[in-house]
């Protein structure tokens, strides 16, 4: 489905980010496998097992990884955690995991003032050393950017 699309792209040493509807191990396979590529997924129930798993380890957790101060985006302010573990690698059935990912985001609408809260969860093939936490969140962050080309 996805993958023919990706073809004809040089996506060698680049992170594909994807949320739940590409979070599939096929995928996962040929980024890592084929393209020389990574992957950042996002688990929700379209894989419950594997959301479940990531869930179940992140229920209790001590403070987070990273916390961002409040921005304004968007008509309100807004800020992200996350918290990441590699204790799942060995236990997650999902190609060539290397950590799993909490990311609690939180806005306040400016006319309201109304607070929400919500937690995503998800998983990558990078390493630690390759994307600390600062660096899978702000590729979250980025998930909806486009990168300009050639600098421009």
């Amino acid at each position: 489905m996805f993958i023919p699309l990706l073809a004809g792209t040089d996506i060698a040493g680049k992170t594909i980010t994807a949320d739940a509807l590409l979070t599939q191990r096929n995928l996962a396979r040929y980024l890592v496998g084929e393209r020389a590529a990574h992957y950042l997924f996002t688990a929700k129930d379209n894989q419950p097992t594997l959301l479940a798993d990531i869930r179940l380890l992140f229920e209790v957790h001590g403070e987070a990884d990273i916390r961002e101060p409040f921005t304004l985006e968007h008509g309100r302010l807004e800020s992200r955690a996350i918290w990441t573990t590699t204790r799942l690698n060995d236990y997650l059935n999902f190609p060539d995991v290397e950590q799993a990912f909490a990311i609690e985001r939180q806005s306040i609408e400016k006319k309201t003032g109304k607070l929400s809260t919500d937690i995503v969860y998800g998983l990558t093939d990078h390493t630690p050393e390759t994307a600390d936490a600062a660096r899978l969140l702000a590729f979250n962050r980025g998930y909806w950017s486009v990168e300009p080309r050639n600098g421009s």
